[in-house]
């Protein structure tokens, strides 16, 4: 596991850190080939949300997300973003690429190997795909998590 991904697993909600350095690690061991797992987004505050949410609106550039400060689950630190590393430098978010060769995608792998944990992936969302994305099911609804109170460091008390 680099060293990105474990500072963003470390600022993930204090209940998945530990499940999430399992997926990265189970992931990264069934990618045999070239690519590894890296965990590009994690936790986001409000203001980056709102950053992000300006793109395409307020901001140039093409729209990146629908969720506003508050409304996006990496604004309680259940979801994450990833991408592959190839050969430990390049980054890519190819979702097709075999990179190991055993003819499964290894963006598949990866997608896979959420699931087994319980995360959702937002590839599969109807209205707006979100490949890179993945998110703890049942700490998937900002407005239930917006209404519970926060410890001392921040994160919703569950």
């Amino acid at each position: 596991m680099d060293k990105y991904t474990e500072q963003r697993i470390k600022k993930l909600h204090p209940s998945v850190r530990n499940e999430v350095k399992n997926i990265i690690e189970e992931c990264n061991k069934a990618l045999t080939g070239k690519a590894k797992i890296r965990i590009t987004q994690g936790l986001r505050t409000f203001k980056e949300q709102d950053d992000l949410y300006n793109i395409g609106r307020t901001k140039k550039g093409k729209k990146l997300t629908r969720a506003k400060g508050g409304q996006s689950i990496h604004n309680y630190g259940f979801a994450v973003d990833i991408c592959l590393i190839i050969d430990n430098k390049q980054a890519s978010w190819d979702t097709l690429k075999d990179w190991d060769n055993d003819q499964v995608a290894d963006w598949f792998e990866c997608v896979k190997i959420f699931a087994k944990f319980g995360w959702n992936w937002g590839g599969n969302w109807k209205n707006f795909k979100d490949l890179p994305h993945f998110e703890k099911k049942g700490y998937n609804d900002w407005r239930k998590l917006s209404k519970l109170k926060k410890d001392e460091n921040d994160y919703v008390i569950l």
